[in-house]
């Protein structure tokens, strides 16, 4: 592939969300990428992107409270309290040994269960580049034409 090639294939996957002073100031915004909803997310001077609905049951990660969880910065699925990273994107649980007197809860991850995206920031504009990476991962289900449907439905039913 040429240079050119490159920048095409590259410039494909890669979308404008905005500019990074009004990202900042909105510190969540919501967009339509491609064939995704994604959540982009300010916090603590970095920028996070994940699919918006969460993998368990479809919650709307955007309304989440971010938290951090054994040192981990998590969104928490306001549903059901899913602890979501929004590094890794990995799922959190509490579990104890019960053969471990006195019981001491433990962090476990449930392994890559929501889908996060890379953000850049370029002369003060902020882009999405998706990730692609082949292999389902669970919040997937929830970016069928189907369910974004369903969502898009509910969310122009609240606003009326």
């Amino acid at each position: 592939m040429s240079s050119d090639e490159d920048v095409a294939a590259v410039s494909r996957h890669t979308h404008f969300i905005g500019k990074k002073e009004n990202m900042i100031r909105a510190r969540r915004v919501v967009k339509s990428v491609g064939e995704r909803d994604v959540l982009v997310i300010y916090h603590q001077g970095d920028f996070h992107a994940i699919d918006v609905r969460c993998y368990h049951s479809g919650g709307p990660l955007q309304e989440g409270d971010i938290e951090d969880f054994d040192g981990r910065t998590c969104i928490v699925c306001p549903w059901h309290k899913y602890k979501i990273t929004l590094a890794e994107g990995e799922g959190l649980y509490q579990a104890v040994d019960p053969s471990v007197k006195p019981l001491k809860p433990t962090w476990c991850s449930k392994g890559i269960k929501q889908r996060v995206h890379t953000v850049t920031v370029s002369n003060e504009d902020v882009f999405l580049t998706l990730n692609d990476s082949p292999g389902p991962i669970d919040s997937d289900y929830y970016q069928t034409e189907k369910y974004r449907n369903t969502f898009l439905k509910e969310g122009q039913k609240k606003k009326k």
